[in-house]
């Protein structure tokens, strides 16, 4: 069976199409992540690269799936992207892990290696000549909006690839249920998009997330779309997923300094606290629930690809017209 990066790079248009390998690794929870060394379990996932026909070097969007993994609407957005002149990276997390959807089971990798993810492929995309170093910006849609808001993170980046940065994150419908108490992104610009009626991510853990990273002096900022439900840049109407397992009112998880997972119900960090600590207390408070909509109604995509292009080309510039930032 073709993979789904096989799969994605048959829809791309025509244009210079190629594979990447990404070295990551499979980290216990964001303190291993962070510590000297880094986590012991490393491996390699796949990501695909597609340039523009112009001379480079250009400017460039990593797209991370949710989830689901590389679905039909991140090909769409990649094929959006390349027409507006921007090289696109669409990262596939997924297949060299053996899993085709955490949608159920959202422990079987953890976030802290999502995040690691997002931070890897920037130290790729950064050592190739064709890209713009200065001009790479991370999109992340639902489980991939929570790792990229992290990978731009300072405290978590810079341990792993130094003073490299993303220019901007665009965060769609992001999981905000782990936050850095300090959360200090440098120049990145963040932002996010949510619809008010989202049953997979809290609305208002993403307005606490981003108005944490604002009063930091950082550019964050965000939309809450009415009436909207998850993903609702896809091109299918609302439905329920009934297998999905979700706790979207559960306590914020904050990050210490070092990356330790803080007890929302004690205050006390804790190096070996993992996503499965978080999401177990989760469900034993009552927070979770089996079944979750997502989908679209009316013009809600096209206002999605509005809110994707301008803010690549208020970061990035657009390289149709010959703008750059």
């Amino acid at each position: 069976m073709p993979s789904a990066l096989a799969l994605a790079a048959a829809e791309l248009p025509a244009a210079t199409i190629e594979h990447l390998t990404i070295p990551t690794a499979n980290a216990v929870n964001f303190h291993e992540a962070m510590s000297p060394g880094g986590p012991a379990n490393r491996l390699d996932i796949e990501a695909l690269l597609a340039l523009p026909g112009h001379d480079g070097p250009h400017a460039t969007v990593a797209i991370v799936p949710g989830s689901a993994g590389v679905s039909a609407n991140h090909v769409m957005h990649a094929v959006t992207l390349l027409h507006a002149g921007y090289a696109v990276c669409l990262v596939d997390p997924f297949g060299a892990r053996a899993v085709e959807s955490t949608v159920a089971n959202q422990t079987q990798y953890s976030f802290a290696s999502s995040a690691f993810d997002v931070v890897a492929t920037l130290g790729v995309l950064a050592a190739d000549p064709r890209i713009d170093a200065t001009r790479i910006a991370a999109q992340g849609h639902s489980r991939g909006g929570a790792a990229v808001i992290i990978a731009a993170m300072r405290r978590f980046a810079q341990p792993l690839v130094g003073d490299l940065a993303f220019a901007g994150v665009f965060a769609a419908y992001p999981w905000c249920g782990q936050q850095f108490l300090h959360p200090d992104v440098g120049h990145t610009v963040v932002r996010a998009v949510i619809g008010d009626q989202d049953e997979w991510c809290s609305p208002m853990a993403v307005q606490a997330q981003i108005q944490a990273i604002a009063l930091t002096g950082a550019d964050a900022t965000m939309r809450i779309v009415p009436g909207a439900h998850h993903s609702f840049d896809r091109h299918e109407d609302v439905h329920e997923l009934a297998e999905a397992r979700v706790s979207p009112n559960a306590p914020i998880e904050f990050l210490a300094d070092d990356g330790a997972m803080i007890d929302p119900t004690t205050g006390v960090a804790d190096p070996s606290r993992t996503d499965l600590h978080q999401f177990r207390d989760a469900m034993k408070a009552g927070f979770g629930r089996q079944g979750a909509r997502l989908g679209a109604t009316g013009d809600q995509p096209a206002v999605f690809v509005e809110e994707m292009l301008a803010f690549h080309r208020r970061v990035l510039g657009d390289p149709m017209s010959g703008t750059s930032h």
